[in-house]
């Protein structure tokens, strides 16, 4: 049976908007159904500090993928968008892929947790979120997009630079 997944898009290095076109692209062929998409938003780096700012993006997508699968596809995609990845902490990328939500399924494997362990505490995650599903609930803290965004501490700059739909 399909599930929907939010999952959240970013990169701040290279031509960001086409890593963002090719990353939704990609996912359009391989997870199924790309139900929706938010607009897309420029933040500042979250977790280390870099002059390129980032652009992200929630795409909600339905999928019949198991969750490992799913992160399997997700990071394969990555990969060919040319994203090298780093052990030493959070870097400049072409793209992350990172799945905020699998339905309302809470997942503690290794190498995998959902709900994304910090999405409640970065606001280039919730806004674009809250655009799409504002009372949406988290499955683990049980508030609304809307609230979880209220009640956030992040005070890095998310600004809309670009509208979207599907």
């Amino acid at each position: 049976m399909a599930e929907i997944s939010y999952l959240i898009l970013g990169g701040n290095a290279g031509d960001r908007m086409d890593y963002l076109r090719r990353a939704v692209d990609m996912l359009r062929i391989e997870v199924d159904r790309v139900v929706a998409l938010s607009a897309v938003y420029e933040s500042e780096p979250w977790g280390f500090e870099d002059p390129c700012l980032f652009l992200n993006q929630v795409a909600v997508v339905e999928t019949n993928l198991a969750p490992l699968s799913l992160l399997e596809c997700i990071q394969r995609i990555e990969l060919t968008l040319g994203r090298l990845r780093s052990h030493d902490g959070y870097h400049a990328r072409t793209m992350d892929i990172d799945i905020l939500l699998y339905g309302n399924q809470i997942i503690n494997v290794p190498g995998l947790v959902i709900p994304h362990p910090r999405m409640a505490e970065r606001m280039f995650v919730l806004h674009p979120i809250v655009e799409l599903a504002p009372n949406l609930e988290h499955p683990v803290l049980h508030c609304t997009m809307e609230q979880l965004r209220e009640k956030c501490m992040d005070k890095k700059q998310v600004r809309q630079i670009i509208s979207q739909t599907t």
